[in-house]
């Protein structure tokens, strides 16, 4: 260790991105099991929770744009509105300005879900960066979303859901 006694200091007989990979998929697997456990009531765990945020926090958006926006098959997403509409948290809307286009506007009960689901999910996820100081884990949260859009800027068609399914076991992987 250095004489900082930080403990994000790297002994000096380990290359720095030795374990970088490894890393980040121990990191994304841990998350994956604290927030999907945290929104167990949730209609498809992270993923509904996932499309109700862009819902709630972002423009509204068509059905179109926001399996572009989080690069869900559009089949999928479906199924996936379809049961959030069926819990009372969205609803599908005509756009006044285009009558075959959806637009999907989350209900007062889909807006105070996902208020208690975020408050749920940071409470996992200071759970899941335990290991670092409390002023180091924003850090990271903004560098890891920062690195996030870079790579969804360049690839804009990678689904995350196969991302994050493609470094979890595969009994996890065959899960409903």
């Amino acid at each position: 260790m250095s004489e900082t006694s930080d403990p994000c200091d790297l002994p000096t007989d380990r290359q720095r991105g030795s374990n970088f990979g490894w890393s980040l998929g121990l990191v994304l697997r841990r998350w994956h099991e604290y927030v999907e456990e945290a929104l167990k009531d949730l209609p498809h765990g992270s993923r509904g929770y996932h499309i109700l945020a862009v819902v709630v926090h972002e423009e509204v958006p068509t059905q179109a744009a926001l399996a572009t926006r989080l690069v869900i098959d559009r089949s999928v997403l479906t199924y996936v509105i379809d049961d959030l509409e069926n819990a009372g948290l969205i609803e599908r809307r005509l756009d006044p300005r285009d009558r075959r286009a959806r637009r999907i506007v989350a209900t007062e009960r889909g807006r105070q879900a996902l208020a208690e689901a975020e408050r749920r999910v940071a409470h996992a996820e200071d759970h899941v960066l335990g290991g670092l100081p409390e002023e180091q884990r924003g850090v990271f949260r903004d560098f890891a979303e920062r690195a996030a859009e870079a790579i969804h800027a360049a690839a804009p068609g990678m689904d995350p859901c196969a991302a994050v399914t493609s470094v979890l076991p595969p009994m996890e992987q065959s899960a409903p």
